[in-house]
């Protein structure tokens, strides 16, 4: 269970800061066959700084599939192995485990690194051989399912664990391993992180990077949602035999997957069929799979096993049978399977008909088929986000509802639960945080007035554009944002008119009055009164700002006033400008005052 206690004991402890990149560490690096894309360089240069810090790293990287996570996370590993550092690398499936021994142990061929991998394919004899070389410390990086959580393993000295594709863990896994060790760096990856993970990296609880920028030559994949229709399989399945091409049929009923898997070799006769499912030999289903990635069968017709990790550059066409059964991270990683070379590739989501299906899969296969472009994996999450909620942050559950207070009033109390945490409880843990940030005693500024402050509909008519607009103004919290919004703004629409420079006026309007402590501004008939603060024993009343402000209006009487008013929740002490011809010359009339 995530708590802040936990939280908290991280921000306290001191980690091991790991030292700059060796030889061996940039040799690694340009020994990678393709270039860095833009966000795959930022992100390792996130992950390094953040070993290189004696703060315990907790970073998230959310880059879709295929974006280069692993090569990430291989740089990561072996800057902790180059310090003498062991590094345990959690997977959802044994599949995974596998490909990532393969992957890793290539990467990592020429340099002095040993791996290996623990899942439950391995025998007896190999899991006690493991166990011993890990706690004597001649294991430096060890891939693994759940059981490296059992207590019968134990790292000699562990200096970063990396959870691979986060979203498949319960709370209680993460949870433990994090607890093997309060001071090891955490790198997650994800393509499409659970709500609650998501939330926690919005709220600035861990460090974000996200990987957006394909690789070159990347296309975005074909996503169709289709009725079950055999022409349709098998003209689809021909035209990737033809290019040769092999294909995926997600069909997640072990106990009917046979006859799934006659109906395909009916209708393509020739092809080559291999089926995949969790209830096989171990041994054997490792085969099936191997032998489709070296291209032994041309359709192989799977349970979901094949969603994580299976990577067969040559396979761009998938079927996922009754789509609407499964999650939006499911779809979007089985999607995820095909797409990974340069040819276009084929994904079609095979459902019953809208209308049949619940309200919640229906805006999960709406989602799904409109987020379809390269990178789309943090959009499906945002949209994951609203459709199911944050989660119980503080407790197990990984989803939760916010439909009843809405999701703009959710994050506003969550951030205000998590301001008051760091004023108060954790005060200690964020003093340098509270003294290098100026304090604004005011979260939210209301503004009424009789200016018009909006943009016109001849200047933008469509009305869904405008409401676009208004919410990314709404989120807007520097003038260096306002004006990277204002230059797009100007290039699509042109020069905005008088109306739309106002709306813009008015954000700079309600910084300046948060900054001095007014909670609300009626402007009207050219004047402008400011209420201050309604909690009278706000700090605020004390600060260097609220002083000054009296200082200011006491040698500008003419301009400014400062009065008592009686209200229904008691006396509020008001300001009054006397001269407010428009946002902007308000603008210039209270900067007066600081």
């Amino acid at each position: 269970m995530f708590k802040f206690k936990n939280w908290s004991k991280r921000k306290k402890i001191i980690g091991h800061a790991f030292p700059p990149d060796s030889y061996l560490q940039m040799e690694l690096e340009a020994s990678f066959m393709y270039e860095d894309t833009p966000d795959q360089g930022k992100a390792t240069a996130a992950v390094k700084a953040d070993m290189e810090m004696d703060r315990p790293m907790d970073r998230l990287i959310c880059g879709d599939v295929g974006f280069g996570k692993t090569e990430v996370a291989i740089r990561a590993a072996f800057k902790a192995v180059d310090d003498s550092k062991q590094v345990a690398v959690l997977v959802p499936t044994t599949i995974l485990a596998f490909q990532h021994f393969k992957t890793f142990s290539k990467r990592l061929g020429e340099l002095p690194v040993k791996v290996d991998y623990l899942n439950r394919f391995r025998s007896a004899k190999d899991r006690k051989r493991i166990l011993e070389e890990l706690q004597q410390g001649r294991i430096d990086i060890l891939i693994g399912t759940h059981q490296l959580v059992n207590k019968s393993v134990k790292f000699k000295d562990l200096g970063l664990l990396i959870v691979d594709e986060e979203q498949k863990f319960g709370v209680a896994v993460k949870e433990k391993l994090r607890d093997l060790k309060t001071n090891v760096d955490v790198l997650t990856l994800t393509a499409t992180p659970i709500p609650r993970t998501l939330q926690f990296s919005l709220m600035a609880a861990r460090d974000l990077s996200v990987i957006n920028t394909p690789p070159p030559n990347r296309y975005p994949i074909e996503s169709e949602v289709v009725r079950f229709n055999e022409s349709l399989i098998r003209d689809a399945i021909h035209y990737e035999l033809q290019r040769g091409g092999q294909v995926f049929f997600i069909h997640n009923r072990v106990e009917n997957i046979r006859e799934v898997a006659g109906m395909v070799q009916r209708l393509v006769p020739d092809a080559r069929i291999a089926i995949g499912h969790g209830q096989m030999d171990g041994k054997q289903l490792e085969k099936t799979l191997l032998g489709f990635m070296e291209g032994q069968s041309d359709i192989l017709i799977a349970t979901t096993i094949i969603e994580n990790g299976l990577d067969v550059p040559n396979a761009n066409t998938i079927f996922i049978n009754n789509a609407q059964s499964f999650g939006l991270s499911d779809l979007h990683q089985m999607r995820g399977r095909v797409g990974r070379s340069n040819k276009k590739a084929f994904c079609y989501f095979v459902t019953p008909p809208l209308s049949a299906m619940a309200a919640d899969a229906q805006k999960r296969i709406k989602a799904i088929s409109q987020f379809s472009e390269l990178g789309a994996g943090i959009q499906i999450a945002m949209k994951d986000l609203e459709i199911r909620g944050a989660g119980d942050l503080l407790g197990g559950e990984q989803s939760g509802f916010i439909n009843e207070i809405g999701f703009e009033t959710y994050q506003k109390i969550l951030e205000e639960a998590i301001e008051e945490l760091k004023e108060n409880e954790f005060k200690t843990l964020f003093e340098n945080e509270n003294r290098s940030t100026q304090k604004n005693y005011v979260k939210e500024v209301q503004v009424d007035t009789d200016f018009e402050i909006l943009f016109p509909d001849e200047y933008i008519n469509i009305v869904n554009e405008r409401l676009l607009l208004y919410n990314e103004l709404s989120a807007i919290k520097d003038e260096s944002q306002l004006m990277k919004v204002k230059k797009n703004i100007e290039d699509r629409f042109g020069e905005i008119p008088p109306p739309g420079q106002e709306l813009l006026g008015t954000l700079r309007l309600k910084w300046l009055a948060s900054k001095m402590g007014l909670e609300r501004l009626i402007i009207k008939n050219k004047k402008c009164v400011g209420y201050f603060l309604a909690d009278q024993q706000s700090p605020f009343y004390q600060s260097a700002i609220f002083n000054q402000i009296l200082l200011s209006v006491q040698n500008q009487p003419d301009q400014f006033s400062i009065k008592e008013k009686e209200t229904r929740n008691g006396l509020r002490l008001l300001l009054v400008v006397n001269q407010a011809q428009s946002i902007e010359n308000l603008l210039d009339q209270l900067q007066k005052l600081q």
